[in-house]
């Protein structure tokens, strides 16, 4: 029995975040009445495999959705059995529909990997020394820890803690936390999220949302980069956008990362991450007010500072070369082949843990099934079209997302289409299954021209749009569309909001709560075939009017001015 048994009082609960968040509700942009929909329909019959249609519909979504998130699959965690299987049914799938090999003949495109195991991750521990004294801190309970060199082995003995505030250096908003600091050889402490965050002050880096200064990812590159031999996030769930179990289901199993000859930037000997609490009982070992210096940290004239205490930490890992596949299929262009608009959604999750009680599979049916059962549906629509799209249609399912979208990352820099020739990347990750909703919550809206797009596609369905309500959270940063927006292409990242044509806003937001606090990346996040599919349709064929615009047009989107991206190439239109 699994731990978590989704029924039908779920169904309208189940809603995901960006990382995997939904975000909040917000004020319309723009938009008529919702669309109507009769009541709660019965359960679909999901289609039997090899007669689905040719067009979007929820029994087609709901048996892909079923399959890909099965006992079967494993829970698609890269490198085992479960991705053999899951890239082998999605090339099948692509081929069913009608699809080419998407990478120059190949369906897959491989992308190499270095697996890392903690060893003996229960015997791990922190010793803080300080005051004349030493205080351990556990592996679980107050840290996360692991290597990001893919060595062996760490060793790090008393080495000197600095709390470096947010760990940003960014010259374009005047902040610099590792002013005047040297920090090699040491162990440094920063903050989750930004200073803009963190004093809800609009004048500092972009108020509450969040940037990619604030993203994990950063703090440990420019830890890295400042020299740094560890780095320790101190975790706060408002900051994060999740709960500290999030941290321990998505850190404490292997950890995925390119291999040094793909990302050649520094990387340190240890990352991890404290949970708050542990943060306050470093700092008072050492005679430090924690929470003081975490709001003088975020004030313009912060001043890093030695904490007056050092630490120890030893730990062994499994290092593990491999690789892995991201699955391409093509649909060419009738008359402009050369131009792509890609469709993206990740096929990987977390596997299984054979230490969880009760069911060990990370289904992620949520995460990312349905990015993936989406993807399949758009490609079908598109396969059938008559006539043809006029520029070509790439189907990407990528992998490594769970491990810090490294899929996308590794497709972005080994493009298969120019990306001066990429018209744009509309991704699909974690969308909601709770029933219609009046609008539709555009993670991206704000940054490129493609707003009008979706706009129009909303409007068409009587949706109005909403923009993330919970910037602080940084769900954009989140998921591959992220990538390929760093190297110029314009992206669209959307899913239903929260205003649900049943129950309202209120609803929409109990079910956020929900799945934030008991199913994301959990074993529980299963399939229900009580879920009301029609919210995620409407989605699905709004997604597929944007890329069908795109596809018979000359036109190539941009970002719009003060965009946090450009185009490093600008094209111009035909």
């Amino acid at each position: 029995m699994r731990p978590f048994a989704l029924r039908s009082t779920l169904s309208a609960s189940l809603i995901l975040l960006l990382a995997a968040c939904q975000p909040q509700e917000s004020a319309p942009i723009a938009g008529s009445s919702a669309p109507a929909h009769p009541a709660k329909p019965a359960p679909v019959v999901p289609t039997a495999d090899g007669h689905y249609s040719a067009d979007i519909t929820a029994e087609d979504f709901a048996a892909r959705l079923k399959k890909v998130s099965s006992d079967e699959f494993e829970g698609r965690k890269p490198g085992t059995q479960g991705e053999r299987t899951t890239t082998a049914w999605i090339k099948d799938q692509f081929a069913q529909i009608g699809l080419k090999p998407g990478n120059r003949g190949d369906w897959g495109q491989t992308v190499p990997m270095v697996e890392t195991t903690l060893l003996d991750p229960d015997q791990v521990s922190a010793t803080i020394k300080a005051g004349g004294g030493t205080e351990t801190f556990a592996y679980r309970k107050d840290m996360i820890v692991g290597s990001l060199t893919a060595s062996p082995a760490a060793d790090i003995k008393e080495s000197d803690i600095v709390f470096a505030g947010y760990g940003v250096d960014a010259p374009e908003y005047q902040w610099n936390d590792y002013a005047g600091l040297d920090v090699k050889g040491k162990t440094v402490i920063v903050l989750i999220n930004d200073p803009g965050w963190g004093n809800h002050d609009d004048t500092l880096f972009k108020g509450r949302a969040l940037t990619y200064y604030g993203r994990w990812t950063y703090k440990y590159e420019e830890a890295a980069r400042k020299g740094a031999v560890a780095c320790l996030i101190v975790h706060e769930t408002p900051g994060a956008g999740y709960p500290w179990d999030v941290v321990v289901n998505s850190w404490s199993g292997p950890q995925d990362s390119l291999p040094p000859s793909e990302d050649p930037a520094p990387r340190l000997s240890a990352a991890g991450w404290l949970t708050t609490e542990a943060a306050q009982r470093l700092f008072a070992k050492a005679g430090r007010n924690f929470d003081e210096l975490k709001k003088s940290a975020d004030l313009r004239g912060f001043k890093s500072t030695e904490v007056g205490a050092t630490l120890s930490l030893g730990f062994k890992s499994r290092i593990e070369h491999s690789s892995s596949e991201n699955v391409l299929g093509l649909l060419p262009g009738s008359t402009r082949p050369e131009e792509v608009i890609v469709y993206s959604a990740h096929w990987d999750h977390f596997g299984r843990d054979p230490n969880l009680k009760g069911d060990p599979i990370y289904h992620g049916a949520i995460d990312n099934g349905t990015g993936i059962a989406g993807l399949l549906e758009i490609a079908e629509a598109f396969a059938h079209q008559n006539p043809p799209p006029q520029r070509s249609i790439l189907f990407l399912a990528d992998t490594l997302e769970e491990a810090g979208l490294l899929g996308s990352r590794y497709y972005v820099t080994h493009p298969v289409f120019p990306l001066d020739k990429t018209v744009a990347d509309i991704n699909m990750d974690a969308l909601p299954i709770m029933g219609p909703a009046k609008d539709i919550a555009v993670i991206s809206w704000g940054q490129s021209q493609l707003d009008d797009y979706i706009q129009q596609a909303a409007t068409t369905e009587g949706r109005t749009i909403v923009p993330d309500d919970a910037p602080e959270k940084g769900f954009f940063f989140r998921s591959d569309q992220l990538n390929f927006a760093r190297l110029g292409v314009p992206v669209l990242y959307a899913r239903s909001g929260l205003n649900l044509v049943d129950g309202g806003e209120e609803a929409g937001r109990k079910a956020y709560a929900d799945y934030t606090a008991n199913h994301y990346h959990k074993p529980s996040d299963v399939y229900d075939p009580n879920w009301d599919f029609r919210g995620v349709i409407d989605d699905l064929k709004a997604f597929h009017a944007v890329g069908r615009k795109l596809a018979d047009e000359t036109r190539f989107p941009d970002w719009k001015a003060g965009a946090d991206f450009h185009r490093t190439q600008p094209v111009a239109s035909k």
